[in-house]
């Protein structure tokens, strides 16, 4: 009788059988159909909304803010093809280099025409067909960093842990306010905290720092600018009735909310807000102050379907988090949905007269060239993420069992 030896792994084809198999389960597989998708339908739905409404007032400005979409989409199709890791490899890189831009825009003796000061402020590079404004990169950097940082440590449900996060944070935020750019540096510690919650820290050392941070706000208040200082005093006469500023310092908001208020439901429409908003003199109507015109012309409901697609826009961000394993494409959604809601929020509330005034964009709304393309290629992150499903046999990111914190 004739014995034929049983297959084993060595046998060449055998053994690369199962190499084949193995590796399949520990390679994440692109998925074409997923819920990045929806950022995506959201964002482009959000950038035609800022291109109606922009030609409300400024058509010449709503052809740019066309081209650039254009350059956004271009920018987010980049960097959603190559996988998500090479984000992860040039984190810190990227983040030293914007730190270094932050830095050359304060320079005082850099020639008026490469860093031109705009209104007491030096945000803009100019690139001499575009500026280029490093904070809008620094959203970017800083949660790739943060979360980079994060995915693999545990250090942070201390409350010692909690240290150099909060120094990798104050690095970037402290030189926009030097700027000086608020409404920009006022993303990172929301954006801090929901990294933070994601990573499992302890919601008590977060409401630790968050209560003393409140504290020492007030203390904040002598440093900065003067211009600052009377947004905040405009802010408070608004809400207590004091009309005293309404011609002054407090000019801007008062025909923010007054144009607001005009919409009421339904809006005025298109000819009705021009021609309001033109006669009412409305400051940046096609940056800063778009929301009061979406309110002037389709009214509240304009404005509560503004706010409804960035809330479409979040859910599909926190939806690709959530169908991830890998900690670092877990993180990376998250910080930046908290970056886009913490920037509608503060966008539309000083619009309502609900915070003060800080110079803060609309994204994918608002007219600018740096705040349109750096919003495109988050979403292009999301989407980048959504397509790489997770490994089969990956660990659960940020399982902590008894014994984590019995160590900590």
């Amino acid at each position: 009788m004739t014995h034929v030896a049983a297959p084993t792994r060595s046998d060449p084809l055998i053994g690369s059988g199962l190499r084949t198999k193995t590796r399949a389960l520990h390679r994440p597989a692109v998925s074409i159909l997923n819920v990045g998708w929806v950022c995506v339908a959201a964002a482009a739905v959000l950038s035609c909304v800022g291109f109606v409404t922009i030609a409300t007032t400024e058509p010449a400005y709503a052809m740019k803010h066309l081209v650039h979409v254009f350059v956004g989409l271009i920018a987010a199709a980049t960097v959603a093809i190559p996988h998500y890791r090479w984000a992860m490899r040039f984190s810190y890189p990227l983040l030293l280099l914007v730190v270094a831009m932050l830095v050359f825009v304060l320079i005082p003796w850099v020639p008026e025409v490469i860093v031109h000061e705009r209104n007491g402020a030096r945000r803009w590079i100019s690139l001499f067909v575009t500026d280029f404004q490093p904070s809008e990169l620094a959203k970017i950097a800083y949660v790739l960093a943060l979360a980079n940082y994060l995915r693999f440590r545990s250090n942070y449900r201390r409350l010692r842990g909690l240290l150099l996060p909060l120094g990798l944070t104050f690095v970037p935020m402290g030189l926009i306010l030097v700027e000086p750019d608020l409404g920009s540096a006022m993303l990172f510690l929301p954006t801090f905290f929901a990294l933070l919650i994601a990573a499992g820290a302890k919601l008590r050392h977060i409401a630790l720092v968050i209560f003393l941070g409140l504290s020492l706000a007030p203390a904040m208040y002598p440093l900065l600018a003067p211009h600052q200082k009377d947004r905040i005093k405009a802010l408070v006469a608004q809400v207590t009735g004091d009309p005293q500023y309404e011609n002054d310092i407090g000019y801007q908001g008062a025909r923010s909310m007054t144009l607001s208020g005009a919409g009421q439901l339904v809006g005025v429409g298109k000819q009705h807000a021009a021609a309001l908003i033109y006669f009412n003199h409305l400051p940046e109507n096609h940056n800063d102050m778009i929301f009061a015109v979406i309110a002037c012309r389709w009214g509240l409901l304009g404005a509560l379907a503004t706010w409804s697609m960035f809330l479409v826009l979040g859910a599909g961000g926190l939806l690709v988090a959530a169908q991830t394993k890998d900690p670092f494409a877990r993180l990376v959604p998250v910080g930046i949905v908290a970056i886009f809601l913490a920037q509608m929020t503060i966008n539309t509330g000083m619009t309502i007269g609900l915070m003060p005034i800080t110079g803060m964009t609309l994204p994918f709304v608002s007219y600018g060239g740096s705040s349109l393309v750096t919003a495109w290629i988050m979403v292009g992150l999301l989407l980048n993420i959504g397509m790489r499903r997770p490994r089969y046999l990956a660990r659960e990111a940020f399982d902590f069992n008894e014994q984590d914190d019995a160590d900590l």
